[in-house]
């Protein structure tokens, strides 16, 4: 893992030296290196990077386990799976997100801002800053922000962190800057931009429905807030149709980079397609919980979802799942381990398979959300839950056409929503939807159930477990951050709490 004494160094690619005399630096001027840096290059960059970021580590091992979509036997990779003190997966995604993704889209953002011609580049720009720092910023709390990739520009190495509260109203009025500052008039990214090709349009959706995304998060702490931002959001225009949903598009090479880290990732450490299913490197297994909540609804997504092994193929005919138990630490025989369901190696663990960033499946359960809470009322609660499950439903043909799931009649009619319910029915059906449905973005899952507290997860109490034996509220700091940037850490914590697993950050409030 790369020193975090690098995390603030901004501006790699960029660092030149001026020499002496005219000669010393003729003889020292690389002749390749780039005076200027490419604001397209470095951005699609940044893009790739920042979902590029210990996938494994951090949404399987660390979200994915605590989630109870996946589960393993071992206990130094089970750190998710059983509440354990496991540095080397909280604290990858905080070591690379800077140096990288956040620096490079910084890089980009110094270029254009000074030239007007270059508007619609450089809020796109800030729109990808805004995901960036919103997925760090929900993992870990108070972090580098207002000071962070400020390195080779301003000299500043050590970064303040930034109260989450600060951060999320920062973003927040970023977005909406933004979005209303994009024009379709003027020239964009064009094919640099791996996500929409630098439609304008789509760009304004992905926008507002990020807005509703950490708008809906203040809910807790902040209602009234929350109101305005879903709002705002919603009449700015979220996305509602397949056509608008954000996907990150990838390819099986040449180079690792140009595959899907949600698939090249477990496959590469845990999912080999060698072990059949016996031999997993690290032990993972779909849960128990997870499979037998689609099993026990006859949810068709289980086949695009899971499979197991039968010999050198996987089967994923719904009868034959089964889901191994979270908090368990005894090894099942290679054979037995072969019977649980894993990931399937023909869609979610495909490298060349497409990523959902935001879609319409996501936006239409806030807008349910929202309509039970008052805050919509432009349709019915129970309308948009439709939506939002066909859309889902819709979305499995990223895998390929023959994968969407065209007819969801048979599955709202066996599980209607329950439209005479209480909110809080309401909301444990709307969020286990959401579980459902947003499988594989597992940050965003553990993000949305610490929020809202569904769908209801039985925590595990495993032997050792540094929580007491309750789902962890967020990362820890790598302990690196103590040594490099002591005072700013210390002040963050002292304002945030104590640097633990059990902390509740500022807009996770009971």
């Amino acid at each position: 893992m790369k020193k975090i004494t690098t995390l603030y160094i901004a501006g790699i690619l960029l660092l030149s030296m001026s020499g002496c005399t005219k000669d010393f630096e003729e003889t020292n001027t690389n002749p390749n290196a780039v005076d200027k840096p490419t604001p397209n290059f470095i951005f699609s960059r940044s893009q790739l990077d920042g979902l590029n970021n210990n996938y494994f580590f951090t949404s399987i091992l660390e979200c994915g386990q605590m989630m109870q979509h996946y589960s393993t036997y071992k206990e130094a990779s089970g750190a998710g799976d059983k509440y354990l003190d496991n540095e080397v997966y909280y604290s990858a995604f905080f070591a690379r997100i800077y140096p990288n993704s956040i620096n490079e889209v910084t890089i980009v953002i110094n270029t254009l801002k000074n030239n007007p011609n270059d508007s619609n580049r450089l809020n796109i720009a800030r729109i990808w800053r805004a995901y960036l720092f919103h997925r760090i910023t929900d993992l870990y709390g108070d972090v580098p922000y207002s000071e962070a990739a400020k390195g080779n520009s301003e000299l500043l190495f050590l970064p303040k962190y930034d109260s989450q509260e600060f951060i999320y109203k920062d973003l927040l009025k970023e977005l909406d800057e933004s979005a209303v500052a994009l024009d379709a008039n003027k020239p964009s990214f064009g094919g640099a931009d791996l996500i929409y090709n630098g439609d304008i349009n789509k760009w304004k959706k992905f926008s507002y429905s990020l807005m509703l995304r950490l708008g809906m998060r203040l809910s807790k702490v902040d209602p009234a807030l929350s109101k305005t931002w879903v709002n705002k959001a919603i009449a700015g225009g979220v996305i509602l149709n397949t056509g608008d949903n954000a996907i990150m598009k990838y390819t099986d090479g040449p180079n690792d980079i140009n595959r899907n880290p949600s698939a090249l990732d477990p496959i590469s450490l845990d999912y080999g397609k060698s072990s059949y299913g016996q031999k997993n490197s690290e032990g993972g297994k779909l849960s128990k919980t997870f499979i037998d909540v689609l099993k026990a609804t006859n949810d068709p997504r289980i086949s695009i979802y899971a499979g197991v092994w039968q010999g050198t193929v996987q089967n994923t005919s719904p009868a034959v799942q089964k889901g191994f138990p979270n908090g368990t630490k005894i090894a099942p025989t290679p054979i037995e381990q072969a019977t649980y369901s894993e990931p399937n190696q023909n869609t979610v663990l495909k490298v060349d398979s497409p990523l959902i960033i935001i879609s319409n499946a996501e936006t239409n359960l806030y807008l349910t959300e929202a309509a039970i809470r008052g805050w919509y009322t432009g349709e019915s609660d129970q309308s948009l839950y439709e939506k939002a499950v066909k859309a889902s439903f819709l979305n499995a043909g990223i895998y390929g056409v023959s994968y969407a799931i065209t007819d969801a009649t048979p599955y709202l009619t066996a599980n209607p929503y329950l439209a005479g319910g209480t909110f809080d029915q309401k909301m444990n059906q709307i969020h286990t939807q959401f579980w459902i449905a947003l499988y594989v973005d597992e940050q965003e899952v553990y993000a949305n159930w610490r929020r809202t507290g569904y769908p209801i997860l039985t925590p595990v109490n495993f032997p050792g477990n540094v929580t007491n034996g309750t789902i962890p509220r967020r990362f820890k700091y790598p302990t690196a951050e103590y040594s490099v940037n002591s005072a700013n850490l210390a002040e963050a914590i002292k304002r945030q709490g104590s640097d633990t697993f059990t902390t509740r950050m500022w807009w996770d409030k009971q």
